[in-house]
């Protein structure tokens, strides 16, 4: 059984592998089994999976290499649903109002679930009142890039050259994105003084240090590892605790002679707050195991995403110090995205 997707025939050969179903409008309007639907079990219709970002970017990738499997093992479609728009806030706040009954899910990333608290002045929803943690299903570090021509190898001499031309190297981010906020608790950490210069995307970023036009970025790792290996960009270190899976040579930023630092998207699936315990207990079950699947793990890896889990009391614990962590980047950068 292949996911159903909302969007319909323009996500077919995305580099995930994953048809569409033709008939998706007869498989979503077709009724659920009597006999499920009197005894209450759950699932007993499709299950929606909002999306706050685009297809074909790398949340839609990863939602797809979960949803089906996880289709397979529920016994009902899992329907793709994109709704991108002010940084993911648009999918949250439609998932958040949306009934607690397990049949609509978010594949909230860092953004939403996370750093938008601090950086929108008031947010449509909640990220810990209004939605109940299910599982994080994975993360994506930050690589530290640099174009080849700049004469460093190491984060030690990349700081001791930044030192050196205060306010001289330019970055890009996507004002507010995940990248910008890692970028600045580098920055604030390590001691550098670079200029900021904002991007509308993390591709047109990335780009443009490959062309030369700024000096480095910090790159999620799907988006900076295929150039890294062409010799395109020249990767210093990866912003996670320990070295990734997708390049064991590449040194953390702690190792590379920079300051300690934690920061990476990642990405989790939550439900409406108020959703029976049983039946976020019972995503939780068939999300583990399809993350612990060595076919799933190996995609996740082929994509650049280290798989993660954490149960639902753990995700619950690990956002809220997320939303903390982030909140005193956020003020000390006097970062806002509205």
């Amino acid at each position: 059984m292949k996911p159903v997707d909302s969007q319909g025939p323009n996500a077919i050969a995305r580099g995930c592998s994953i048809a569409v179903v033709a008939a998706a409008g007869v498989v979503l309007t077709m009724p659920a089994d009597p006999a499920l639907a009197q005894s209450g079990a759950y699932p007993n219709r499709p299950i929606r999976m909002i999306v706050p970002l685009p297809a074909g970017g790398p949340t839609d990738i990863l939602v797809r290499l979960i949803a089906t499997p996880m289709q397979d093992r529920l016994g009902q479609p899992v329907v793709v649903d994109n709704r991108p728009g002010a940084s993911g806030n648009i999918g949250a706040d439609l998932a958040a109002k949306s009934a607690p009954d397990g049949h609509t899910l978010f594949a909230g990333t860092s953004g939403p679930l996370a750093n938008n608290v601090s950086l929108y002045t008031k947010l449509p929803y909640d990220p810990v009142r209004d939605f109940a943690p299910v599982a994080l299903v994975a993360t994506a570090p930050f690589v530290l890039a640099v174009h080849p021509s700049l004469p460093v190898t190491s984060v030690k001499e990349f700081i001791a050259y930044a030192k050196g031309r205060p306010g001289k190297l330019n970055y890009g981010a996507v004002p507010g994105a995940a990248a910008h906020l890692a970028t600045e608790m580098f920055r604030m950490l390590a001691g550098v003084d670079a200029v900021h210069v904002p991007y509308k995307g993390a591709g047109p970023a990335t780009v443009d240090v490959i062309a030369g036009q700024i000096q480095f970025t910090f790159a999620s790792t799907p988006g900076a590892i295929p150039h890294v290996k062409t010799g395109k960009l020249r990767a210093l270190a990866v912003t996670s605790p320990k070295r990734i899976s997708g390049a064991p040579d590449l040194p953390t930023v702690a190792e590379g002679g920079g300051p300690a630092m934690s920061a990476q998207v990642w990405y989790g699936v939550v439900a409406p707050a108020r959703t029976p315990q049983a039946i976020v207990q019972r995503l939780y079950t068939e999300i583990e195991q399809i993350v612990k699947t060595p076919a799933t793990r190996d995609r996740m890896l082929q994509n650049d995403f280290e798989p993660a889990l954490m149960t639902p009391q753990e995700f619950g614990a690990f956002i809220k110090s997320e939303i903390a962590t982030w909140a005193k980047v956020v003020k000390a950068a006097g970062i806002k995205a509205d």
